[in-house]
């Protein structure tokens, strides 16, 4: 192990500690914003979290965390902001999947909200939590996916810098000659959403609301790992 990665290590020490220790206060503080200000702690969640998993990524394939035109600073912003997305859509998925089950099932007019939010796990909660993870995936997420490739391409075009992220988006050339459809389409969109997001948003869906988000954030490190074993590391 370098140097960095001990680093790296004392860092997610530091910063998760204060969770396990009561006296801080910090896990209810943690529970409070969250529950008060869901798409500014969705922000940073995934700014931090999803960023992180990059890195590793790139850690993985290349033998260093950061590198010249990788962009850390407007890697965060780009998935802070779709932290946000994500979140504005479980919300949407969660209210508006189970309405649509009823009218599918012509079951009584909140039924299945009232099993789907119930803090009991029931086979029927599970049921639902997976309809809402296979809608949400097969609709939002193929999009949200493009998206954030066609970001990271443009970050890596202007630099790595903040200021670069902020120039228009090539998006034609982008998605005409620069995203490699090969790996999008058939490994993160066809095999990655229902072998790895399925699966892992049902259990998402399940978890108690203040902890959905981090959970999704935390999928984020998982994914970034996993996309970097599959395309081989070189180092």
């Amino acid at each position: 192990m370098k140097k960095a990665d001990w680093i790296l290590i004392l860092c997610v020490i530091v910063v998760l500690a204060p969770f396990f220790i009561p006296a801080t206060g910090f896990f209810a503080w943690f529970c409070e914003a969250t529950a008060s200000h869901p798409y500014i702690m969705a922000f940073f969640k995934f700014a931090i979290l999803a960023t992180l998993g990059e890195m590793l990524a790139l850690r993985i394939r290349k033998g260093v965390y950061n590198e010249k035109g990788f962009g850390v600073a407007p890697r965060m912003i780009v998935w802070g902001f779709l932290g946000m997305a994500i979140a504005m859509s479980m919300v949407i998925f969660k209210v508006g999947v189970p309405a649509f089950l009823e009218t599918v099932g012509g079951c009584e007019k909140g039924s299945l909200a009232a099993i789907f939010n119930a803090p009991d796990f029931t086979w029927g909660k599970f049921g639902i939590a997976f309809a809402v993870s296979v809608l949400m995936n097969s609709i939002f997420a193929p999009v949200m996916m493009t998206f954030h490739k066609c970001t990271d391409i443009h970050i890596t075009d202007n630099g790595g810098t903040v200021a670069g992220l902020l120039r228009p988006m090539k998006m034609r050339e982008i998605m005409s000659k620069k995203v490699n459809w090969d790996i999008q389409w058939n490994l993160v969109i066809k095999k990655t959403i229902p072998l790895f997001w399925f699966p892992m948003h049902t259990i998402t869906f399940i978890l108690p609301p203040t902890f959905q988000v981090l959970f999704a954030a935390l999928l984020g490190v998982a994914l970034g790992l996993i996309l970097a074993l599959a395309g081989g590391s070189k180092k």
